[in-house]
């Protein structure tokens, strides 16, 4: 049976960032999760209904349907964010997922949890969408020269080898 994979992103500001990460994530790694988990900051959360039905979309598009739920935080509530980051990514671990995390549309807060689960628990994926500019539009508008997916943890493990 092969390895469940588990998608967490974090809302920010921007919902083409969520979208555009996540569809990246599918065109250019095939990593096409069972469940996925998006956090927001309460401020940002007005976006997380349509975010949510896009994401049904895309998944739909690439011929598979994961389970999507998600969680509201307090706005700069780092405690709470890093226990229920935290919680979901060492429970996830638990029952044998792969776990990737999207740090691109998140903000300060909500990065900053995410990522000390992240080291923590030797998560297999952390993506990062690199724009030159910001722009409100599709992953498939935008020019490829313009935007890079970048996995830290895929990198680091590069540069230990390279270090051996």
């Amino acid at each position: 049976m092969p390895e469940k994979k588990a998608y967490i992103t974090l809302l920010g500001r921007s919902a083409w960032a969520v979208l555009n990460t996540y569809y990246a994530v599918l065109v250019e790694k095939s990593y096409y999760p069972d469940t996925i988990h998006i956090f927001s900051e309460k401020s940002y959360s007005e976006d997380l209904e349509n975010i949510i039905e896009e994401m049904k979309v895309l998944s739909e598009e690439f011929g598979f349907e994961p389970e999507i739920d998600s969680t509201i935080i307090e706005d700069n509530d780092f405690i709470t964010a890093v226990r229920k980051i935290g919680e979901l990514v060492k429970g996830l671990k638990e029952q044998g997922c792969s776990v990737a995390i999207d740090i691109t549309p998140g903000r300060k807060t909500l990065v900053s949890a995410a990522l000390i689960p992240a080291v923590k628990l030797r998560l297999e994926h952390v993506f990062y969408l690199a724009v030159k500019e910001l722009e409100d539009k599709p992953y498939i508008m935008i020019p490829l020269a313009n935007q890079q997916l970048r996995d830290f943890m895929e990198e680091a493990e590069a540069g230990r080898a390279g270090n051996e």
